[in-house]
């Protein structure tokens, strides 16, 4: 059973940190999977950003003080390496100025991973449409059922401007549902 007390008290030790950090990537690469899924679409980009979400947490895990729960420390690694890969990926295509997320879209039709129907395509391209930070928030509440206050830690923003996110990213949706489906 995992334990974050005994986790935490395992990682300060030298010798056992290893085993701890094992303990911590079992724990939680599956939600930080999906979490980095819904935000890259890829299957394999998700797994590439996951691989290097860990590879960060492992070699700054002397930097982690505790003061909050591993859980949010690795969210916010997990939400920084999201926001470098899609900067990085935006930089690199040139894609439509009509349509800047097309190739998003292209790769939700190309990953054979996704066997979603029309409404959940429908859902994944009005994700599309929003600002990368208010899909986060939209995907960190609607999916995972994150707390606000959680998901403040994982941002460093305060409870109302991720609650105003949410509810814009709600109506963006629901208007982009209702225009094309």
């Amino acid at each position: 059973m995992y334990n974050e007390e005994e986790i935490l008290n395992l990682l300060k030790n030298e010798e056992t940190q290893r085993k701890a950090f094992t303990m911590i990537v079992e724990r939680y690469k599956e939600q930080l999977y999906w979490q980095i899924r819904r935000i890259v679409l890829s299957h394999d980009d998700a797994n590439d950003i996951l691989q290097d979400t860990f590879i960060k947490a492992w070699t700054s895990i002397n930097l982690f003080r505790g003061d909050a729960k591993m859980t949010t420390w690795l969210y916010r690694i997990a939400m920084n390496e999201c926001i470098t890969f899609l900067n990085k990926q935006k930089a690199q295509t040139e894609l439509s100025l009509d349509n800047p997320d097309a190739g998003m879209v292209d790769k939700l039709d190309c990953d054979i991973y996704f066997n979603g129907d029309k409404a959940q395509r429908l859902l994944q391209e009005a994700l599309l449409t929003l600002p990368v930070k208010q899909r986060m928030v939209f995907n960190m509440k609607y999916y995972q059922e994150m707390k606000y206050e959680e998901m403040s830690d994982v941002f460093g923003t305060t409870v109302g401007a991720l609650k105003a996110s949410y509810f814009h990213a709600v109506k963006k949706i629901q208007k982009y549902i209702e225009l094309n489906y």
